[in-house]
C-alpha cells in the first residue's frame, strides 16, 4: 500500500514539473542583482516581494521556491519578508575563472499560482589577489656579446583578478644593465621583456640577480615579486630560430586526444651541443598547460586534453626553442578551435601562362574557377591573393576569376613571382583552399650597362714591359642572355697628339687593359681616355666611362750638374781667400733631376778633399763652404770630389770635381795657373821645398824693405802735387784672371776699377766702385774710359 502511494506522489511530482516546463515561456520575467564578489554571509542582497510587487506574506502563501541551475546555493530567501540574503561567500574566480562578466542564474518558482522569474546574479571583481610568479627564481643564460637592444622574454606573473585588477605593469630592480618593457598580448594580458641596455662582460661580472616585481591595477595596487638570476655565457654566436615567428593552426574541436596539433621546427646553425634544441612551452597559463603538450626532441605539439569550442576558441601558446649552450629562440602558435565544417572550397585551373615577358600591361596570366560543395554560408567563397604583388584578381562571370598584371613587371627588379591564391568559404570556422602560380617574367633589353665605379684610376710604373696588364674595366648588365654580353671597346679622344691606339688596348670580352709599349714619366706622365661597353640586344645599349691613367715615376735618370759646367780639357777653378773666415761660400752646386718625388730629392756629399777638414759641403743645398780658418801651412791648390745622389731605389749619383785656389786676395797681382791635380806626397815635398827658400830669404827681404822705405819717402814728395793718383806695378798680369765668367764664385756681373797702391808693400789690389755694367763687355768695340783716379783700371765681371 505504502509502495502504490509512493508511486502516485512520484508522478504527481512529473507531472508538477511538466506542468511547470509547459508554463515557463508563458510568464517569465528576468530579475537581475549585482554584488561584489567575498561579500560577507547574511548580506541583503535585495526584498525580492517589493521587486517582485507582491505583498509582504504572499511569497510564503504562494509557495515560493528558488532553482539554482547547477550553482551551489549561494542565496537564501525569507519567504515571511521577500529579503534575499547571501547565504556563503562567492569567490568569482572559483565560479566564472577568467569568464567576464561572471553571472549567476538563478529561477524563482511561485507554485499557486504558477508564475516563473529568471533571476541573474552578477559577482564583481574585486582586487583580492596578488600577482604570483610560477617560480620563486627565473634563470636567464646571456652570452656576453649580447648587443644593447636585445630582447629577453620573462615569464609573466598569474593574476586570477580580472580587468583593471589583473596585472597591469613590470618593473625591475635599479641596475646599469637592464630595463623591463610591458607588453600586451591578443587576450589583453601583460608580458614581461628584458631590454640589456649596456653591454656584457663576464671577465668582469659573471652573473647578474635582479628583482621583477609585478603590480596589478587595483586600488590598492597588489603587487609580487620574483628573482631573476642571470648568467652570463661565454660566445655561442647562434641562436635557435624558428621557421617560422609564428604558427597559425586550426583544430576540430572534436580531435581526440593526443592529436598530432602541429610540429614546431627552429633551427640552429651551431654545431655540438650547442646545435641541439630543446622545445618547451614558455609563458604557458594553465589553460595552456592543461590543454596542449611540446615534445622536448620533436617539437610535436599534441592535445593532452578535450577541446571545447563553446569554452575557448583560440588558443595564444608562446614557444621557446634553447640551445645546449643556453641561447634560446621564442616563436608563437596560433591555434583556432573550429566546428565541423567538412568541405574546404576548390579551386579549378582553365588556362594558365607561366611566362611573362616584362613591360607588358595588363596581361592575362590565369583564369580559374572556385566553388564549394557545402551550402548556405559555408558554400559562399571568398577569392584573394597578396597586396604586395602586382596582379589584381577579376571577377568575370559568377564563380570564375581572371588573374591579370596590375602594372608593368620589371624582370630586374624581380624574376619570378610566386602567387598565391588563397579561396576562403564564409563558414564558421572557415576552411581556405590556397594555390601557388609561379609566373616567370622574359627579359627585355631595357638596361644600359653600368660600370662598376663612375670613373677608373689605374697606376703603371714607367718602363714598363710591353702587353703589361694595367688593370681591368668591369661593367655589369642587369639583362640576362645576349642582353648582358657585354663588349668593350676604347673611344676615340679628342686630343689629336695623344697616340692612344699606339700606347693602350683593351680585351672586348673582359675588358682587360694592356699596356702596348713602355711608358716613359718624363715624357708623359698622365692621359685619359674614354671606354665604352656596349650590350647584345637589338636594339644594342652602351655606356661609357672616362680613364685617367697616371704614369708612376722609377729612378731611371741620375742626377745631373748645372753648376759647375764638368769639363774634362778644362777643369773649373773656385778661388778663396786665405783670409776667408769659417763658414765662408766657396761656391754652390747647382744639380737637377728629371725624375719626380722622392727620386728627385737630392743629397750631396764630400767624397774626397786634398785637405780633411777644410771644406764640408751642405747635404741639401750643395753649399761649399770652410770648416775652419785658413792657414800658412793649408796647400794653396786643393781638389775637391763631391757625390750627387737621389732618394731613389736603387739610387743613383753623380760625381762633381772642384778645384779651389788659394789667394791672398783677389787683388794679388800674380796668381799661378791652376793645375792638374797631383799626388799629395809630392805636395809635402814642395812645402818643405818652400820653407827653406823662405827662410833662406828672411835676411834679404829685411834688406829690400829698408830699401823700399827711402824710395818710398822719396817719391812721396816729388809727387805732392798729384795725391791721390797711382802707378800701376809693370809686373806681369796673368790675362785669365782679369776675366772672371759669370760662371764663377760671384753672383751678379759687375766691372771694377781697380788700381794697385803705390805704397802698399802687399801688391793688394783696392775695389773702388763699379764703373761699367757687363753688358758693355759684350760690345768689344766699345771704348772703356780711365778715371781720373787711376790712369788704368782692370775689368772683372
Amino acid at each position: 500500500m505504502e509502495t502504490a502511494l509512493a508511486k502516485t506522489a512520484q508522478k504527481r511530482q512529473v507531472v508538477f514539473l511538466t506542468i511547470l516546463l509547459l508554463l515557463w515561456e508563458a510568464d517569465c520575467k528576468t530579475i537581475r542583482y549585482s554584488i561584489p564578489e567575498e561579500t560577507e554571509t547574511g548580506y541583503l542582497v535585495a526584498n525580492l516581494a517589493k521587486d517582485l510587487g507582491l505583498k509582504v506574506g504572499e511569497l510564503a502563501t504562494r509557495g515560493v521556491k528558488i532553482h539554482h541551475s547547477g550553482y551551489k546555493e549561494l542565496l537564501q530567501l525569507d519567504s515571511e519578508t521577500g529579503n534575499l540574503f547571501l547565504k556563503e561567500k562567492a569567490d568569482r574566480e572559483e565560479l566564472c575563472g577568467v569568464t567576464e562578466p561572471c553571472v549567476l542564474h538563478f529561477q524563482l518558482i511561485l507554485e499557486n499560482p504558477v508564475q516563473f522569474f529568471q533571476t541573474d546574479l552578477q559577482l564583481t571583481d574585486i582586487n583580492d589577489h596578488s600577482p604570483e610568479f610560477p617560480h620563486r627564481e627565473m634563470l636567464l643564460k646571456i652570452q656576453e656579446s649580447a648587443q644593447p637592444g636585445t630582447v629577453f622574454p620573462l615569464k609573466a606573473a598569474q593574476d586570477p583578478d580580472i580587468g583593471s585588477n589583473a596585472v597591469q605593469n613590470y618593473t625591475v630592480s635599479p641596475n646599469l644593465h637592464f630595463h623591463v618593457v610591458t607588453h600586451s598580448r591578443a587576450d589583453g594580458r601583460k608580458y614581461p621583456e628584458l631590454v640589456l641596455d649596456r653591454a656584457l662582460d663576464r671577465e668582469e661580472q659573471p652573473e647578474l640577480t635582479l628583482t621583477l616585481t609585478a603590480v596589478d591595477g587595483g586600488s590598492p595596487p597588489r603587487s609580487g615579486t620574483t628573482t631573476v638570476r642571470i648568467e652570463v655565457l661565454d660566445i655561442n654566436d647562434n641562436a635557435p630560430q624558428f621557421v617560422q615567428s609564428l604558427y597559425e593552426v586550426q583544430i576540430p574541436e572534436n580531435s581526440p586526444l593526443d592529436a598530432l596539433v602541429l610540429t614546431v621546427t627552429a633551427r640552429d646553425l651551431d654545431a655540438g651541443i650547442n646545435g641541439n634544441v630543446a622545445y618547451s612551452l614558455f609563458q604557458a597559463s594553465d589553460e595552456v598547460q592543461q590543454t596542449f603538450s611540446i615534445n622536448e626532441i620533436t617539437g610535436e605539439i599534441r592535445l593532452k586534453m578535450g577541446l571545447d569550442f563553446e569554452k575557448i576558441k583560440s588558443y595564444h601558446v608562446e614557444i621557446e626553442a634553447t640551445d645546449g649552450g643556453g641561447l634560446s629562440g621564442k616563436g608563437a602558435v596560433l591555434i583556432e578551435v573550429v566546428d565541423v565544417n567538412d568541405n574546404a572550397p576548390e579551386l579549378t585551373i582553365s588556362s594558365l601562362t607561366s611566362s611573362v615577358p616584362e613591360n607588358a600591361p595588363e596581361t592575362i596570366i590565369s583564369i580559374f574557377r572556385v566553388g564549394d560543395r557545402d551550402s548556405g554560408e559555408n558554400g559562399k567563397v571568398v577569392c584573394s591573393i597578396p597586396d604586395t604583388l602586382p596582379f589584381i584578381l577579376k571577377s568575370t562571370f559568377k564563380n570564375f576569376y581572371t588573374l591579370v598584371t596590375e602594372s608593368p613587371l620589371d624582370r630586374e627588379s624581380r624574376s619570378e613571382y610566386n602567387i598565391t591564391i588563397t579561396v576562403s568559404d564564409m563558414g564558421t570556422p572557415r576552411l581556405t583552399t590556397r594555390h601557388t602560380i609561379t609566373v616567370q617574367v622574359s627579359d627585355v633589353n631595357d638596361n644600359a650597362p653600368a660600370f662598376t665605379q663612375s670613373s677608373y684610376t689605374l697606376f703603371v710604373h714607367e718602363n714598363n714591359s710591353p702587353a703589361l696588364h694595367i688593370g681591368t674595366i668591369s661593367a655589369t648588365d642587369s639583362d640576362s642572355g645576349s642582353n648582358a654580353h657585354i663588349t668593350y671597346s676604347l673611344l676615340p679622344t679628342h686630343d689629336s697628339q695623344l697616340p692612344l691606339s699606339s700606347l693602350i688596348s683593351i680585351n672586348a670580352n673582359n675588358g682587360q687593359l694592356f699596356a702596348l709599349r713602355a711608358l716613359d714619366y718624363e715624357a708623359l706622365q698622365s692621359f685619359e681616355f674614354l671606354v665604352g661597353a656596349t650590350d647584345q640586344g637589338s636594339p644594342a645599349l652602351s655606356s661609357q666611362v672616362l680613364v685617367r691613367m697616371q704614369v708612376l715615376d722609377a729612378n731611371d735618370n741620375a742626377p745631373f750638374v748645372l753648376y759647375p759646367l764638368q769639363n774634362a780639357s778644362a777643369p773649373y777653378t773656385e778661388l778663396l781667400p786665405r783670409a776667408a773666415e769659417p763658414g765662408y761660400l766657396v761656391t754652390k752646386v747647382v744639380a737637377v733631376d728629371r725624375d719626380s718625388g722622392q727620386n728627385a730629392w737630392l743629397s750631396f756629399q764630400l767624397l774626397k778633399s786634398t785637405e780633411p777638414g777644410l771644406f764640408s759641403v751642405w747635404a741639401h743645398n750643395g753649399e761649399v763652404r770652410t770648416s775652419r780658418l785658413l792657414s800658412e801651412r793649408d796647400a794653396p791648390k786643393h781638389r775637391l770630389l763631391l757625390l750627387v745622389k737621389d732618394n731613389g731605389d736603387p739610387p743613383r749619383s753623380a760625381s762633381v770635381t772642384l778645384h779651389v785656389l788659394l789667394v791672398d786676395g783677389f787683388s794679388q797681382p800674380y796668381l799661378p795657373l791652376p793645375e792638374v791635380a797631383r799626388d799629395p806626397t809630392q805636395d809635402e815635398d814642395l812645402l818643405t821645398l818652400y820653407l827653406v827658400i823662405a827662410l833662406a830669404s828672411v835676411s834679404s827681404l829685411f834688406l829690400l824693405s829698408v830699401l823700399l822705405f827711402v824710395g818710398v819717402r822719396l817719391c812721396r814728395r816729388a809727387r805732392a802735387t798729384s795725391v791721390g793718383g797711382c802707378s800701376l806695378s809693370e809686373g806681369h798680369f796673368p790675362g785669365h784672371l782679369v776675366d772672371v765668367s759669370g760662371d764663377g764664385t760671384l753672383s751678379q756681373s759687375y766691372q771694377y776699377e781697380v788700381c794697385l797702391r803705390g805704397d802698399s808693400g802687399t801688391g793688394e789690389f783696392k775695389f773702388l766702385k763699379p764703373m761699367i755694367p757687363n753688358f758693355l763687355l759684350q760690345d768689344p768695340g766699345r771704348e772703356i774710359n780711365g778715371s781720373p783716379h787711376c790712369r788704368d783700371s782692370f775689368v772683372f765681371s
